[in-house]
């Protein structure tokens, strides 16, 4: 009969989701924390008392600080310089006045004048020249060590050459050290100062105070020394000024002759500016008349003196106008003696005479008209050429006047207004002269500090628990961090879950000496390791009860899980019962022929696969039980070829006919590919996993390759498993603790058969 592994449904069923949602709302489980805790318990404790010893040895070799604080009141008034009415005037006492009075207390010039007063730059608690070393570089002398030569002096330490510098490395360590709080709701505030001499703390305390007040004092009186400074220097520009301003106009009046400014407007000038405009307007219109009779002449100049006919301006002359009748007559008695007498006739002559003397008069006449045109043209052109050019300069005789006049209101202007400064800055100065002696304090001190003797830090029993505390919670974390990052197969609970098989059974470590792991349940059947092989061999049993498991081989993810021990034990189990063979399939690293007394180069599975030597000349019986043992035998070159062969399939066939059931024990799956070869021939398969020791990810991946080449995993031992650690730990309760099995079998006697047997 040809053995076949079980299908694939015939394996157990893999782990419901409904688990898998009820492991991940159980994600926050106090009580798993409670155990990690429990099982690190005596790490925990270690570590949080180391933490508190090292805390404790750190707050005892510091230096105690003590601490003393000052109350000093802030006045809610505060004086000015800049005017006498202001002096008796107050201040709003608002917040941020008060907040500003507290950060002028933890300014850094105050903070200088406290050090300056107290010569704090040469005292050993704030001379970085004399400071102790530090607590961990005094231990390391105590020690003997030397490690001057490791250790980089401070770069605050190397620039602190000067006293400047010293000074200033100090004034920052005094604020650090000062504390100023204001009292809410009031106008209190609190000066605070930690140092290592209780006497020391409450000087200080009391000088910052004290140093506050005088500073405004002389703060004050700076700035009215400085007012009074400044307005005297002003004056002292005022008055030069002034009399500068007088003396120019002075002299501006001196210069010009001016008596009366007034009297200008009044003057001559203005009435001989309102003459010569009259003057003008005549001139100007004989200008236009005598243009007018001019241009009737400009264009027939030089023309016969009968082209002036049609001239009104010539005609119209008087002159003209009778020398014309004269030549009128003359032309009248020329024409009657032409008619009466001849051109020969004396009468006629002498008429002819009388015409060209008149004609003659008429026309130097009109020249002489037409000259005087001319002339009175140019005269009346002249003139009012004349008469305007003394009126521009009458007009800028007066445009000048009237600049006179006004730079001389400017020049009052100045004087009066450079007198009426003066005049003020002299009142000013005499109002600030007074207000400088009316000097009030701007803060008073109510409750001065004292010396105290009891240390204000380091709280040495507050500090102790606090580091208790501190340790109790690092520690706590630490084991919780290490709990998660420990990825090994502790408890049934983490097979079922992140193997998603069933456990066959949980086994015990095996304490016993005298007898051999691998033949305790025939050497000793009432161990709990025995009766954990019985409960596997119980699962096995049910796991198929309609078609009993004939080939069943065991495996392991890497070496050293007990899987040779498990194998060996359930075949001395499973003979008690039934007619059973132990086969050793690791061919590369045998262990059974050993265990069983067996000489290696005995024949065994590589004889009767190979066909050389009889089934029966191949097996042995054990020692212990009745159980039948194939060993290796001699190792051939290459195991993996061999189990692949037709040959080894007929063997395990003929083994299977032999025996009812064949137990193997194989490699492990992590190393080489034999435990999946020899599952496929397998009707089931056993994983060891060793508790405690084997990553989940590894047995993951193991029993992951076996299901890729169709092995009917039946379930999961496993192996060396702290059952009272379990029990206690991780709430695993296998039922074979002190408390369980061993009562339970004490109560039927076992210890008298043990003791009988």
């Amino acid at each position: 009969m040809t053995v076949k592994p079980v299908p694939a449904p015939a394996a157990p069923e893999p782990w419901p989701a409904e688990a898998h949602e009820e492991r991940a709302e159980e994600t926050f489980d106090l009580l798993e924390y409670w155990r990690t805790v429990t099982k690190r318990k005596w790490s925990i404790i270690g570590l949080t008392l180391a933490i508190t010893l090292i805390a404790a040895l750190v707050v005892f070799a510091i230096k105690p600080t003590f601490r003393s604080t000052t109350t000093v009141l802030i006045e809610a008034q505060k004086n000015k310089v800049v005017g006498i009415e202001e002096v008796y005037s107050s201040i709003s006492a608002n917040r941020e006045y008060f907040q500003t009075q507290a950060e002028i207390l933890k300014s850094h010039e105050l903070a200088g004048k406290v050090v300056r007063k107290l010569k704090l730059a040469k005292h050993p608690e704030f001379d970085p020249r004399q400071a102790e070393p530090p607590v961990w570089k005094r231990w390391i002398a105590d020690w003997g060590v030397d490690v001057s030569a490791y250790i980089a002096l401070d770069d605050e330490d190397k620039a602190a050459t000067t006293d400047a510098a010293i000074e200033k490395r100090v004034v920052r360590r005094f604020q650090g050290r000062l504390t100023v709080e204001p009292v809410r709701l009031s106008q209190l505030v609190r000066v605070s100062f930690e140092s290592d001499d209780p006497d020391l703390a409450a000087k200080i305390a009391n000088t910052v105070a004290e140093t506050f007040i005088e500073a405004d004092l002389e703060a004050r009186y700076e700035m009215t020394q400085k007012a009074s400074d400044w307005l005297s220097e002003s004056m002292r520009g005022l008055r030069q000024k002034v009399e500068a301003s007088e003396r120019a106009l002075q002299r501006y009046r001196d210069a010009e002759r001016i008596v009366d400014a007034k009297g200008l407007a009044q003057s001559g000038y203005t009435r001989q500016l309102e003459q010569f405009t009259g003057a003008i307007v005549e001139a100007r219109q004989r200008r236009t008349e005598a243009e007018s009779r001019y241009n009737q002449i400009r264009g027939i100049r030089g023309a016969p003196a009968s082209a002036y006919e049609s001239v009104p301006a010539v005609m119209s002359n008087q002159l003209v106008s009778r020398m014309r009748e004269t030549e009128g007559d003359a032309d009248k008695r020329v024409s009657e003696l032409s008619n009466r007498y001849g051109r020969e006739h004396p009468q006629m002559i002498k008429a002819e005479a009388e015409l060209r003397a008149a004609r003659e008069n008429t026309r130097r006449a009109i020249e002489n008209v037409v000259a005087s045109i001319t002339l009175e043209y140019e005269v009346a052109r002249a003139n009012e050429a004349a008469i305007e050019k003394t009126l521009e300069k009458s007009k800028a005789d007066i445009q000048e006047i009237n600049r006179k006049e006004f730079q001389l209101g400017v020049l009052e202007r100045e004087a009066a207004g450079n007198r009426q400064l003066y005049e003020m800055f002299l009142g000013r100065y005499k109002e600030t002269s007074v207000a400088g002696d009316l000097q009030s304090t701007i803060a008073r001190i109510v409750d001065p500090a004292v010396a105290t003797q009891v240390p204000y830090k380091p709280n040495k029993r507050q500090v102790i628990l606090i580091a208790l505390a501190a340790g109790l919670f690092v520690s706590v974390m630490l084991a919780l961090l290490l709990e998660r990052l420990d990825s090994t197969v502790k408890t049934s609970r983490d097979v079922e879950h992140r193997l998603e098989l069933p456990v066959l059974a949980p086994l015990p470590i095996i304490t016993e000496r005298k007898v051999k792991p691998e033949m305790i349940v025939a050497q000793n059947p009432q161990a709990i390791f025995s009766e954990g092989i019985r409960t596997a061999r119980t699962g096995i049993l049910l796991s198929a009860i309609d078609a009993p498991h004939r080939a069943i081989v065991v495996t392991s993810s890497v070496p050293g899980e007990g899987k040779t021990t498990i194998a060996a034990n359930l075949a001395l189990a499973f003979a008690q019962t039934k007619r059973v063979v132990l086969v050793d399939a690791d061919m590369r690293h045998s262990t059974l022929a050993k265990v069983f007394g067996r000489d290696p180069a005995a024949p065994g599975l590589s004889s009767l696969v190979a066909g050389t030597t009889p089934a029966s000349e191949c097996m042995f019986k054990a020692p212990e039980g009745d159980l039948h043992v194939v060993a290796a035998s001699v190792f051939p070159p290459n195991p993996l070829e061999l189990l692949l062969s037709k040959r080894f399939e007929d063997a395990l066939h003929k083994l299977t006919e032999m025996f009812e059931i064949v137990i193997l024990d194989s490699p492990p799956v992590q190393l080489v590919s034999d435990a999946m070869v020899i599952s496929r021939h397998c009707t089931g398969t056993v994983y060891v996993v060793k508790a405690d020791e084997t990553p989940y990810q590894v047995a993951r991946n193991g029993v992951k390759r076996l299901k890729h080449a169709n092995a009917n995993i039946i379930g999961v031992a496993l192996n060396q498993m702290d059952f009272k650690r379990a029990d206690k730990y991780y709430g695993e309760y296998t039922g074979y603790s002190e408390y369980g099995y061993r009562r339970y079998y004490d109560a039927y006697g076992g210890k008298k058969r043990k003791a009988a047997a």
